[in-house]
């Protein structure tokens, strides 16, 4: 498998996400592309380090300028090697002691594309009211668009099998990667699974990035992406 890990000023995660990473028994070869996109509080320093220790199974690339998540997902890409390709976030919301988990409907044969689902069935942090509404109301209308039944759009545990996801031409450079991938494996008629995974968000104060205005860019997204792209 394949772990693309999108980065951007997590200097106070990254060591330790990206030791949870290796440390995790997933059953088969692993792979970790790390894509910087251009942090400025030190993340950088520390992931140059890393490169430079050549630490097996690991490969760090650099943007020189910030781009967004999708476009680091998007260069990530460009790396694998892995039958299954899986995205991870840079913080600690979410835990790779759930990729057995997310694996597991590849190795019987079921799936082709797996998404986590936060809220029904993993331990999970309880924060603000107004994303779980907009969650909800994101999920809805990409059901309403893409005729799936998911409980958790913008989850940022995603697998895909390599061959799947390369087919498809990414566009959105930001957050609207979620609801961009949702559409288009959905126009492929792919076998999508759901599976409980834990979740540990986070609070502004602790790093949080997304904010109402990608809500806003993702509802543009759920439309361009279901019907123009």
């Amino acid at each position: 498998m394949s772990i693309v890990m999108p980065v951007f000023n997590e200097k106070t995660t990254i060591t330790t996400i990206v030791q949870r990473v290796m440390a995790v028994d997933t059953g088969c070869e692993k792979e970790l592309i790390i894509v910087d996109d251009a942090s400025t509080d030190g993340t950088r320093e520390l992931l140059k380090n890393l490169s430079v220790a050549g630490r097996p199974g690991i490969k760090v690339v650099l943007h020189e300028q910030n781009q967004g998540k999708g476009a680091a997902i998007q260069t990530g890409l460009q790396h694998t090697t892995g039958e299954v390709i899986l995205i991870q976030d840079a913080d600690l919301e979410y835990d790779p002691a759930d990729y057995p988990r997310l694996l597991d409907p590849f190795l019987k044969g079921q799936a082709d594309v797996v998404y986590g689902n936060r809220f029904h069935g993993g331990v999970h942090r309880v924060l603000y009211f107004w994303h779980s509404l907009g969650n909800q109301v994101l999920t809805f209308l990409s059901n309403l668009l893409t005729n799936l039944n998911l409980s958790d759009m913008e989850v940022g545990y995603k697998v895909f099998r390599a061959d799947i996801l390369k087919r498809i031409t990414l566009r959105s450079k930001r957050f609207g990667f979620e609801p961009e991938v949702t559409a288009k494996v959905a126009k492929l008629g792919c076998r999508i699974y759901e599976v409980p995974i834990a979740y540990h968000g986070r609070t502004y104060a602790e790093g949080k990035k997304i904010t109402w205005k990608d809500g806003i860019a993702a509802l543009w997204c759920l439309v361009r992406f279901r019907f123009f792209d």
